[in-house]
């Protein structure tokens, strides 16, 4: 599948998966392969996460208002990325503000009110965060750097969202809320996320792991109950930090060693045999997880690689969309994310 076509599939993808898998780096990602496609893309943070400015070569962390990762124009044929936060609270403030209420939103916001109508209403902290994503995919207003900017949708938001366990109740709040309230404004935010949750053309999730069995449970779980509960689209899973499968590791490193015609020292033999050792076990490990997602979730897997440094910044986010973009132009050619 062409790379455009793949992030041009569906206008919003969350990004989900158990805390600790590497969602943030997915989300760059597939951020920055949709602007080497020329794509104009947003990625939205839901949890406050301060690894993605890093990712792109940016100090600092992102805050409600957008920040430019990647100008329009960088470079021939590449598209611009932008980033933000988005919390309750701050999705709060400008529903107020926009509904004439400006001179009270901060100081509600201020004394804990979001916290005290979530505990009378549960599920609307979610619905105001998934309301705003809804806007920003219609067009709507999105605290542009450049107010003439304003409803030009991006080409692809990309959702950061909460861990796994979090991103079910995050989805689902939505028809939670439709069989609670009947009728009034919360009900038709609702009803407007449910729609945008459950068009394919709109929305899809993407599920991220690691090819380790806790993960792997999680993932699967999360996978079915998200098509049970929420009934969203979701697109091939991501399998996060695979280790790249090296041949001739059964072989002593001595004798291998002989044979290239190099000595190695006595004080090396240990460590290098139980390096290989080490890599031998984790190809095996990996090996048996993946196998056991693809009998357990028919979904396709892309596959990003391990990558050996202990920290990440735009060479090693360049690595990892070349190996990302290679696994999606195997995916079938105009193939439906999923069935």
């Amino acid at each position: 599948m062409d790379p455009r076509a793949f992030c041009t599939s569906t206008r919003v993808l969350i990004v989900a998966g158990k805390g600790g898998v590497g969602k943030t780096t997915v989300s760059a990602v597939l951020a920055k392969m949709a602007s080497d496609a020329g794509l104009r893309t947003l990625v939205v943070e839901i949890e406050r996460r301060s690894g993605l400015c890093g990712l792109f070569g940016h100090e600092g962390s992102l805050g409600y208002r957008e920040t430019v990762l990647v100008p329009a124009g960088a470079r021939p044929g590449v598209g611009e990325v932008r980033a933000r936060t988005l919390t309750p609270d701050d999705a709060l403030i400008e529903y107020l503000d926009d509904h004439g209420m400006r001179r009270i939103s901060r100081r509600l916001s201020r004394t804990g009110i979001v916290d005290v109508v979530a505990t009378a209403v549960p599920g609307i902290k979610d619905i105001l965060v998934l309301g705003k994503v809804k806007q920003l995919e219609r067009g709507g207003r999105g605290e542009k750097l450049d107010p003439e900017e304003w409803g030009r949708p991006a080409d692809l938001i990309v959702v950061d969202a909460p861990a796994a366990g979090h991103a079910v109740t995050f989805l689902q709040s939505a028809k939670g809320l439709l069989d609670a309230v009947r009728v009034g404004p919360i009900r038709n935010q609702a009803q407007e996320v449910a729609d945008l949750l459950g068009d394919p053309a709109r929305t899809g999730v993407m599920l991220v792991t690691l090819a380790e069995e806790t993960p792997v449970n999680e993932l699967i779980e999360t996978a079915y109950a998200l098509e049970d509960r929420v009934g969203v689209r979701l697109t091939p899973v991501v399998v996060n930090a695979v280790y790249t499968r090296l041949d001739g590791l059964d072989v002593d490193p001595v004798e291998a060693a002989r044979g290239e015609g190099v000595e190695v020292g006595p004080n090396l033999v240990g460590p290098l045999r139980a390096a290989a050792a080490f890599r031998r076990r984790r190809q095996d490990l990996q090996a048996g997880q993946l196998a056991r997602l693809a009998d357990a979730l028919p979904l396709p897997q892309l596959q990003l690689p391990y990558v050996f440094s202990d920290r990440l910044g735009p060479p090693e986010l360049g690595q990892l969309v070349e190996a990302f973009t290679g696994q999606v132009l195997k995916l079938p050619e105009l193939a439906p994310l999923c069935e």
